[in-house]
């Protein structure tokens, strides 16, 4: 019989690329992970592996045991799902990937909200860019995760994950305060201002540069970062004007001045989690604190 131990180690190769990724997703070594997959293509009586170049490339027959593994952790999700919900009670533990605004808002109401009603549950949280996130909770490295999606850019989909609808997040122009900046009452009138936006790559920057140059003009941006708390401190002390989501004055009233954008675009917060195990109290009571916690702090910041 096939250890369904060493086809998951089959599986994590076919989703994360590479043997070293792989002994670095489990903590194991590299060597030991070569011959967990050796002795599985001895079980198996067939090629399981073959070089193609610097890289190891899975067979046809291969490919069959994965799309089977796939089946089998799901059913095993499933299982341990239904023996945690017969018990009533969120247990355990929840591994959470959440990006930064997200974190700032909503984890510290989630956190008290699950101490006082889910004493025994144990969250942890690790900051992640929504499309690194959704894989790696696909690839089973966290349980939930809460993600982003812009306007006209849509986060990816893995089949085995569900979407759950948490937020809808306005996005505004925010401009330093004071009189110097009080001529500032659309996005066209930032031409030729100094911007910062996050890295290449990131929703939020291709969402800024669109609406930028639908605005007519290409924005100077001058300043990179990923960090949102970083930029607003940029544009509180006049350095730089940006595209802010509403979600960071969730916890504290805005310190720069906010203007409305052309049809008040949104965006979408969720949360996805493997459906294998999406009825699990634990992931049922992070859920709903996380609804909580988006009430709780809708009154603080601005809403379109």
């Amino acid at each position: 019989m096939l250890d369904v131990r060493r086809l998951r180690l089959l599986r994590e190769l076919a989703v994360r690329g590479t043997v070293a990724d792989v002994a670095a997703a489990l903590h194991q070594s590299p060597s030991s992970v070569s011959q967990q997959l050796t002795l599985l293509e001895k079980e198996a009586g067939v090629p399981l592996l073959r070089k193609v170049g610097r890289r190891l490339q899975l067979t046809p027959q291969a490919e069959i045991l994965v799309e089977h593994t796939a089946a089998v952790l799901q059913r095993l999700e499933e299982a341990e799902s239904d023996l945690r919900a017969s018990l009533q009670e969120a247990t355990g533990t929840v591994r959470i990937a959440v990006f930064q605004s997200a974190a700032l808002a909503l984890m510290p109401d989630l956190l008290h909200t699950l101490a006082d009603r889910h004493p025994r549950l144990r969250v942890t949280m690790t900051q992640r860019e929504p499309e690194t996130a959704l894989m790696e909770t696909f690839a089973r490295d966290f349980d939930l995760v809460v993600a982003e999606q812009y306007p006209n850019h849509a986060a990816p989909w893995h089949p085995e994950l569900d979407r759950v609808g948490l937020t809808h997040d306005a996005i505004r122009l925010a401009v330093p305060p004071g009189a110097a900046w009080a001529h500032i009452t659309q996005l066209a009138d930032t031409a030729g201002l100094p911007w910062v936006v996050e890295p290449h790559g990131a929703a939020s920057r291709h969402f800024a540069e669109q609406a930028c140059r639908q605005a007519g003009f290409e924005p100077d941006v001058r300043f990179e970062t990923a960090d949102l708390t970083a930029q607003i401190e940029l544009i509180e002390t006049g350095n730089a004007v940006a595209l802010i989501p509403d979600l960071m004055w969730a916890r504290r009233p805005p310190s720069v001045r906010l203007v409305d954008l052309d049809g008040v675009p949104h965006r979408t917060v969720f949360t996805a989690a493997r459906r294998s195990m999406a009825q699990r109290p634990s992931i049922l009571a992070c859920r709903e604190a996380l609804t909580a916690a988006v009430e709780d702090g809708s009154g603080a910041r601005r809403t379109g």
